[in-house]
C-alpha cells in the first residue's frame, strides 16, 4: 500500500510468530492492524530529505519496509499477463546487526530516541532482520492466477538488501540496479520463479521517483508514529523473458515501484485498504488508497498522487477523489471483494472505470488479501482515455489483518 498509502506490511502477523525460533529471542505481540508499540526502532514524524539511489536501500533502523513491484506485460502474440514482486523487511530488535552494511546506518534525524544495547550474536544463523517476499502472475489468456512466498532469515546471507549497488533477494528471487548512479540511468533486474511460471525481467525507469504524501512522508493517522516515508516510480519500461510451463515467451509491459519504510502502523479505527495505481496511455498516472475504517466509512487520512505526463506532480485528497463499487466477487468462502470502481476526480476532470482482467486475483496467504492488474477506460475533459494498472484490496478476509499489511502493508500495505 505503494505502494503514501498504508500497505502494512503483509507478513508481520505471520513474522511474530516465526520472530522467537528466528531470532532466539521473543517477538512483538501482534495487534488489530500490527505489531504493539515497541521502543528503540526510528520513528517517522515529519518530512526528511530524499536522496537517491540511497534510499532505494534499506533503512534498518526501522521497523519495517517493503519494496513492491506490480506490471502488466504482453507477448508478440498479444497474449497479457500481471506480475506481483514485493519483498518485506521486518527487524525483530532494533539497532543495526553487527556485521550490517556501512548503509545501514541511521540518518541523524531519524536515529530512535533510546537506543538498545544488543549482544553480538552467538550463532551463524541468529539475526535481527527476517524477508517475506511474494510473487503473484496473472495468466490472462489461461485464465490462471498462481502465487507463491517466501520466508527466509538475513543470516548467512540467505537474504538481505543494500543500497551500493541496490539489491534486495530472497534464495534465488531479486530486484536489483545494475547502475545507482543517476535514477534516470538506472537498469532493474528482476527475477523470480514458482511452479509453472518464471519471470527474468529488465526494468528501466521513465521517470524520477515521486515523493507521495507530503514531500514523501506519509500519514495514516492522527496518532503520532502512524506515518511512514514513501515514494513511487510509477513507470517503469520492462522486456525480458516470461517462461510458462517451460515455455520461454518474450515480454514487454509497464511496472510501477513503491518504496515504503516507518515503524508504525495503521489507527486504531482502521481495518484495511483499497489501493490504486493506475497508468493512463496519455503518460499520467494515479495512485490512491483508501483507508477504511471498522464502521465501514472512509478515513480521512486516505490520499493519493496525480502525475502528469510531463512528470509534474501533486498530491490529492481524501476529498478529491470519489470512488462507487459497481460490482462485486466472492471467493469459496465467502470473502466478498469489491471488484468493478468508477473513480472520479473533479478537480482533474478524471473520470475512469476500472475493472480486473481476471475475478480471482486473491493471494490466499497468512492474511490473505487481493491484488491484481486491471484494465482503466473513462474519459479526461472530452477526451476518451484508456489505461492499465493493479489494485490491492486488505482487509476483507476474515484475519482482519493487514497485509504490504501488518503493522500497517506493521507498516503493510502490502
Amino acid at each position: 500500500m505503494g505502494r503514501g498509502h498504508a500497505r502494512i506490511p503483509i507478513g508481520a502477523a505471520l513474522a511474530a510468530g516465526v520472530a522467537c525460533a528466528m531470532a532466539g529471542g521473543a517477538a512483538s505481540t501482534p495487534q488489530a492492524g500490527g505489531f504493539a508499540p515497541a521502543g528503540g526502532f526510528a520513528q517517522a514524524l515529519s518530512p526528511r530529505a530524499f536522496a537517491f539511489p540511497r534510499d532505494h536501500g534499506p533503512h534498518r533502523e526501522f521497523r519495517q519496509e517493503w519494496w513492491y513491484v506490480t506490471g502488466n506485460l504482453e507477448a508478440a502474440t498479444g497474449e497479457r499477463f500481471g506480475f506481483e514482486l514485493t519483498f518485506f523487511r521486518f527487524a525483530l530488535a532494533p539497532g543495526a546487526a553487527p556485521d550490517a552494511p556501512p548503509d545501514a546506518a541511521p540518518d541523524a534525524a531519524q536515529r530512535p530516541v533510546s537506543g538498545v544495547a544488543t549482544p553480538p550474536p552467538s550463532s551463524a544463523w541468529r539475526t535481527r532482520q527476517i524477508y517475506m517476499a511474494h510473487f503473484a502472475l496473472t495468466d490472462v489468456a489461461a485464465g490462471r492466477f498462481r502465487f507463491a512466498r517466501k520466508l527466509s532469515r538475513e543470516a548467512l546471507a540467505l537474504a538481505g538488501a543494500q543500497a551500493a549497488p541496490f539489491r534486495v533477494w530472497i534464495d534465488d528471487w531479486s530486484l536489483e540496479a545494475a547502475s545507482g548512479a543517476t535514477v534516470s540511468g538506472a537498469t532493474w533486474t528482476l527475477r523470480a520463479a514458482q511452479p509453472g511460471y518464471e519471470v527474468d525481467l529488465v526494468l528501466e525507469p521513465l521517470t524520477p521517483p515521486v515523493l507521495n504524501g507530503e514531500a514523501g512522508f506519509s500519514r495514516k493517522s492522527a496518532e503520532p508514529g502512524d506515518a511512514s516515508f514513501y515514494y513511487s516510480i510509477p513507470r517503469l519500461e520492462v522486456g525480458g523473458r516470461l517462461v510458462r510451463d517451460n515455455h520461454p515467451v518474450a515480454v514487454r509491459g509497464l511496472a510501477w515501484l513503491d518504496r515504503e519504510w516507518g515503524s508504525g502502523a495503521l489507527g486504531a479505527r482502521e481495518v484495511g485498504w483499497d489501493w490504486f495505481a493506475l497508468q493512463l496511455n496519455d503518460g499520467a498516472t494515479l495512485m490512491f488508497y483508501a483507508l477504511r475504517n471498522r464502521d465501514g466509512t472512509r478515513d480521512r487520512h486516505s490520499a493519493g498522487t496525480w502525475v502528469e505526463p510531463s512528470g509534474a506532480s501533486r498530491p490529492l485528497t481524501s476529498e478529491e477523489v470519489a470512488i462507487d463499487v459497481l460490482d462485486h466477487w466472492s471467493n469459496a468462502r465467502g470473502t466478498r471483494y469489491p471488484s468493478s470502481w468508477r473513480i472520479r476526480v473533479p478537480s482533474l476532470s478524471l473520470e475512469v472505470g476500472v475493472r480486473p482482467v481476471l475475478a480471482d486475483q486473491e493471494f490466499r496467504s497468512a492474511p490473505t488479501y487481493w491484488e491484481g492488474a486491471v484494465d482503466v477506460s473513462g474519459t479526461r475533459g472530452r477526451a476518451g482515455i484508456a489505461g492499465r494498472g493493479y489494485v490491492e484490496l486488505v482487509g476483507y478476509a476474515a484475519e482482519r489483518s493487514s497485509p504490504r499489511a501488518t503493522g500497517a502493508k506493521a507498516l503493510l500495505g502490502r
